[in-house]
This record gives C-alpha cells, structure tokens and sequence, in this order.
C-alpha cells in the first residue's frame, strides 16, 4: 500500500556532508513513524534515526547522534536524512521505513514498509 523510494546517496571523501531523501506514496504519510536504517557488508541491518509522526520527536543510534539530523516535511510526503561528518563507518546501504504506531522503534520487524536502498560511500 505504501511506496518508499529513497535517493540522495552516493560516493563522498571522509568529512563530507549528505543528505538522503525519501518519498513516500499510496498512504497517509502523517499517521506513520518513519525510520532509517543501514546495512554496511557482512553486518546486519542497524537503526540510524527515527522521527515521529508530527516530526516533533527523534531518536537517534549513538553511533550517528551528533552528526546526523531527520527530519520530515508531510506537505511533502518526504522524509530527511543530513548527514555531516561523514566517516567511512558509515558506508553502507541506507533504507527508509514506516510503520503504523506512534513509538520510534529500532527493531527492524517493527517496520512495515520499507525502500529500495541508496548506497552511501564514504572514502578516506
């Protein structure tokens, strides 16, 4: 019912900054907590930052917060992911998702909806 494409992604030197998109359709973008996650090779998929349905709350991985910043624009039916900083840790394929609720979940099941991905690369 709901369809995520993230975009934004690409190849940028250690300290660069990045920021992802991710725009939904076929729903009711305001009635869904939506959510970040990232996959690097060889590790399983991790929250990165979650925000609320109002965007009046988020919550971040302790590996990111400081560096990273979501948010969302429901005019838009969008949702945001700054980032800056950027290390080469944090290469990896970004996901957006959206489930049905009103806690930001960090388990990945807790999720409903899910994008494509955008691979992010961040050399040294």
């Amino acid at each position: 019912q709901v369809q995520l494409v993230e975009s934004g992604g690409g190849l940028v030197q250690a300290g660069a900054s990045l920021r992802l998109s991710c725009a939904a359709s076929g729903g009711t973008f305001s009635t869904y907590v939506m959510g970040w996650f990232r996959q690097a090779p060889g590790k399983e998929r991790e929250f990165v930052a979650g925000v609320s349905r109002s965007g009046g709350s988020t919550r971040y991985a302790d590996s990111v917060k400081g560096r990273f910043t979501i948010s969302r624009d429901n005019a838009k039916n969008t949702v945001y992911l700054q980032m800056s900083s950027l290390k080469p840790d944090d290469t990896a394929v970004y996901y957006c998702a959206a489930r049905a609720g009103v806690v930001i979940d960090t388990t990945t099941g807790d999720y409903n909806y899910w994008g494509q991905g955008t691979q992010v690369t961040v050399s040294s």
